[in-house]
């Protein structure tokens, strides 16, 4: 067994990273300034978007979203019940109803045909989630949405430096909201981003991340700007600064490398998992597609097993491994079951996921001895717990 403790995800900092905070700090740009334009500007180059707004989550990205497009009570907005609860926590909170659509076995992914079954006259929107860092299926998607005009709002917050059919996520038909939290492809600490190709929709935004001022607000203070200032409708607190910029700026351009390492280790996880009759591994998509490996999440076949998949967890502690759980199905919580009132039978894939799904290890820093102690544990576990 490992003498230390391998965690799920760390993120991967190095001296560029901290120099540029270090001189953020120095400058006295603290707060929204030049480094989030710049920041903004490459993360546009990147993912091939007319438009980007950064912003201080993915969360204030869905909400920013959902707002300028004019949600209100009574729409519906269908999404996938394998996601983090922000997905479904907005359209509540913008006063839309969720609708959850199953998904695909080995994917993961929401099932385009489950989709067009739960279109009503109320539907306004679509919210894909490209879970862990592999496409949804776009094309079935956006044929649907554009026969019974609806939007699609990608979720792309595993997405970052994901491709489909040779286009990357944020260039695509649609609205991308991208998420930089400590543990996806690349961070800013926390931060996220919005895509799109609607100029009016990212004006929009622009406003509403910062108490209804012009895009260019924070240049009021530079010494070619003004004081003075016009509020042209109520906005939230959502700006990103340029200390997480300052991040973002050097991670940026190590996404893809980040993106090979990860490859490479989730190649191998499926190279040793390959005859583990215990594991269901994860699919990949038969369409052409560049996953961004943000996540490795296999199903423990509990029903081979003698403990369930959170006792699982707990013993892969017992051998210095960390994991994650992504994610237990929306309607397995105590709020969305009650609020929705979806069961288990509404949703079943998505049901026989949720209780068995978890993350094994998987961040650039990784070695490849750590990624051989992840397969060792994990193969300890289930020869410890197997049914005879």
């Amino acid at each position: 067994m490992r003498d230390t403790f391998l965690p799920f995800s760390t993120p991967t900092i190095d001296d560029d990273e901290i120099n540029e905070v270090v001189d953020s700090l120095k400058s006295g740009w603290i707060t929204t300034g030049p480094k989030v334009k710049r920041f903004e500007d490459a993360f546009r180059a990147y993912v091939g978007a007319p438009y980007a707004i950064p912003l201080s989550s993915a969360t204030a990205g869905l909400h920013l979203t959902l707002l300028a497009l004019g949600i209100k009570e009574g729409d519906e907005i269908i999404t996938t019940p394998m996601t983090f609860a922000s997905t479904v926590s907005m359209i509540i909170l913008c006063g839309g109803t969720p609708v959850l659509a199953d998904i695909e076995p080995g994917t993961l992914n929401i099932d385009p045909a489950r989709i067009r079954e739960k279109i009503t006259p109320r539907t306004r929107a679509v919210i894909p989630v490209h879970f862990a860092g592999q496409s949804c299926d776009m094309d079935p998607i956006f044929a649907l949405a554009r026969e019974r005009g609806l939007t699609v709002i990608e979720d792309a917050a595993h997405a970052a430096g994901t491709e489909y059919k040779g286009r990357r996520i944020g260039s695509l038909d649609s609205i991308s909201i991208f998420s930089f939290h400590p543990n996806k492809n690349i961070t800013t600490g926390e931060g996220g981003m919005v895509c799109t190709a609607d100029e009016a929709l990212a004006e929009e935004i622009s406003l509403l991340k910062f108490h209804g001022m012009s895009r260019e607000a924070w240049k009021r203070f530079a010494a070619s700007g003004t004081p003075n200032y016009d509020i042209l409708l109520p906005g939230f607190k959502y700006n990103m600064m340029d200390i997480q910029a300052a991040i973002g700026i050097h991670q940026l351009p190590k996404l893809d490398k980040f993106i090979d390492k990860r490859a490479g280790i989730a190649a191998y996880y499926n190279l040793e998992f390959a005859d583990v009759a215990e594991l269901a591994l994860p699919v990949s998509a038969p369409y052409d597609q560049r996953h961004a490996w943000h996540l490795y999440t296999p199903l423990v076949r509990i029903e081979k097993l003698d403990i369930n998949r959170d006792r699982f967890m707990e013993e892969l502690k017992k051998h210095n491994i960390g994991s994650g759980l992504h994610y237990k199905a929306i309607h397995h919580h105590p709020y969305y079951r009650d609020h929705l009132g979806v069961a288990d039978s509404d949703l079943p894939v998505a049901s026989y996921a949720s209780e068995r799904i978890l993350s094994l290890p998987l961040f650039p820093k990784m070695t490849e001895e750590d990624a051989a102690d992840v397969v060792t544990a994990v193969k300890a576990v289930i020869a410890a717990h197997r049914r005879v």
